[in-house]
């Protein structure tokens, strides 16, 4: 369903068993995941590695709102990244004629789905706790982390939206 077609997440109210205090996070990143839905509704397969006008492909955008969700989230779990996802990151934006749209956008969704039960599982009172971020493990709060991955991932959005309407015109 398109997200055009009814209110955006944060007006249709509390969404269950998700902690209040993350309910504007978990709000955030259902949006962007309606949002991404929608752009992509036909769009061509063969314009997703694409960089027009110079800009970041469509492709680089969907692997790497998966990969922020990811890299974010793990931090905030208080873990180092893996090998897998160290190796992820290195190849966000290469063009890959074996992905397609829709195997970036469900990577995407399943993604949103994994935080979104992370979020389930987060207690208010861990909010405040440190978590160093990236090898230098720059300190950081997991509320600050859960925030800028809904952050970031929305203004991923954005930047998607301006070039899929450049490349759909």
């Amino acid at each position: 369903m398109s997200a055009n077609n009814k209110k955006e997440v944060w007006l249709r109210g509390p969404l269950p068993e998700i902690p209040a205090l993350l309910q504007p996070i978990a709000h955030v990143i259902l949006q962007a995941k309606e949002e991404v839905e929608s752009l992509l509704e036909d769009f061509d397969e063969a314009k997703l590695w694409e960089k027009p006008s110079g800009v970041a492909s469509v492709g680089f955008h969907l692997q790497h709102l998966t990969g922020v969700l990811d890299r974010l989230y793990t931090y905030a779990r208080g873990e180092l990244l893996s090998e897998n996802q160290m190796r992820s990151l290195s190849v966000e934006g290469t063009p890959d004629e074996g992905l397609s749209v829709k195997s970036l956008f469900e990577k995407f969704s399943k993604q949103v789905d994994f935080s979104i039960e992370q979020l389930k599982t987060t207690r208010e009172q861990e909010l405040t706790t440190v978590r160093g971020v990236g090898r230098a493990q720059i300190p950081s709060t997991v509320l600050g982390l859960l925030t800028h991955g809904a952050e970031h991932t929305m203004r991923h959005v954005g930047q998607l939206n301006v070039t899929v309407r450049i490349q759909k015109n």
